[in-house]
């Protein structure tokens, strides 16, 4: 099973099969439906128990079918829990991707996708970032799982490296800016997110997440007339020094 990345325009690679979705094409046929409606639920599984979670037995109880039922759609245990991970990379495609980089190339596009990305995190607070969860379940875990969540992971870093270079040949950044790591401090950030809101359930953890993210932009910014002081709102419980009189 193969994974497919996007190419820097934001779509797959031309002769590259789409991920399969439920609501993706027409009307399905009686397996099609068993088939999306096992995934959906072994996605809601995941969520909450992360993909070693996963098993034939658990998803036969959750859908009420026989476990010969569930393993004719996916076969193994293994298949079954890449299928989950497409379908994730799919539904987040739909969801942060795709509207975001109908946006202006450079800053909006990237403010656009971070913007999309917190919101979809804060979304999952209740249930799991499976890019997270899963990250942890099999950094040191060779294998296609592993495979397959790292493809994912990466082909989403390289569209938001990808903004950021196309913000700098816009020359809203610095011609300087290292777009890596611009990106790992962003990613940071949502790590953070994470683990604040989820983990701690410390209040005010998104706002903090958006003002950081205004901090990195500001620090990378092209040259020109300065910011506004209220461009990047505090932080919360951050008192700002008056300007003197």
């Amino acid at each position: 099973m193969s994974v497919t990345p996007l190419n820097a325009s934001g779509k797959r690679p031309p002769g590259a099969a789409s991920t399969p979705r439920s609501t993706a094409r027409g009307p399905l046929h009686k397996g099609q439906q068993t088939r999306a409606a096992i995934l959906d639920a072994a996605l809601g599984l995941a969520s909450h128990m992360g993909l070693e979670g996963l098993s034939i037995g658990a998803l036969a109880e959750v859908t009420q079918m026989s476990k010969s039922g569930v393993f004719a759609h996916f076969g193994s245990r293994e298949e079954l829990q890449i299928a989950v991970i497409r379908e994730y990379h799919a539904r987040f495609e739909e969801e942060v991707f795709f509207p975001a980089v109908r946006e202006p190339r450079g800053l909006p596009r990237l403010r656009a996708l971070f913007e999309r990305w917190i919101k979809r995190v804060s979304v999952e607070l209740d249930s799991g970032c499976i890019y997270i969860s899963g990250a942890v379940e099999f950094d040191d875990r060779p294998g296609p799982v592993r495979d397959a969540l790292a493809s994912m992971v990466r082909a989403w870093q390289s569209a938001l490296d990808r903004a950021i270079r196309l913000s700098v040949e816009e020359g809203q950044l610095r011609a300087d800016t290292d777009a890596l790591q611009m990106l790992f401090e962003i990613h940071g950030l949502i790590l953070a997110l994470h683990h604040d809101a989820r983990f701690l359930r410390l209040p005010g953890a998104v706002e903090r997440a958006r003002c950081g993210f205004e901090r990195i932009v500001r620090h990378y910014m092209a040259p020109g007339p300065s910011p506004s002081p209220d461009v990047v709102a505090p932080a919360p419980g951050e008192r700002r020094p008056r300007p003197p009189r």
